[in-house]
């Protein structure tokens, strides 16, 4: 069992730029972890993910050019940087780990751990 928290969330304005992160108690078995965000009255949509051992990115459209996920030294902790956001950008953002090999990328049902979520608002 994987546990996921994250942090970071909170209030901004339409352009300002903001960092979530997410600790994994334990990422040797992983083989992605990523972000989906879900807005009131919405599915939940995939933000990005990333390949855990090679450390590449991929990303959703929506997203694409203003959010980058990274890693630290640690392996242990993933960040979401959120630049130039848009008020369609609110939403609660989780952060998800799967320990699932999959041709291509995992769908969002592959993803076996999720944390509790970080709400994200951001104002016009």
């Amino acid at each position: 069992q994987v546990h996921l928290v994250e942090s970071g969330g909170g209030l901004v304005q339409a352009g300002d730029s903001l960092t979530l992160s997410c600790t994994a108690s334990d990422t040797f078995s992983l083989y992605y972890m990523g972000w989906f965000r879900q807005a009131p009255g919405k599915e939940r949509e995939f933000v990005g993910t990333m390949r855990w051992s090679t450390g590449v990115t991929y990303y959703g459209d929506s997203v694409k050019g203003r959010f980058t996920l990274s890693k630290d030294i640690t392996e242990k902790n993933m960040y979401l940087r959120m630049n130039s956001l848009k008020p369609e950008d609110t939403a609660v953002y989780y952060c998800a780990a799967t320990p699932i090999w999959t041709i291509g990328l995992p769908k969002m049902t592959d993803y076996s751990y999720w944390g509790q979520g970080s709400q994200v608002t951001v104002s016009s």
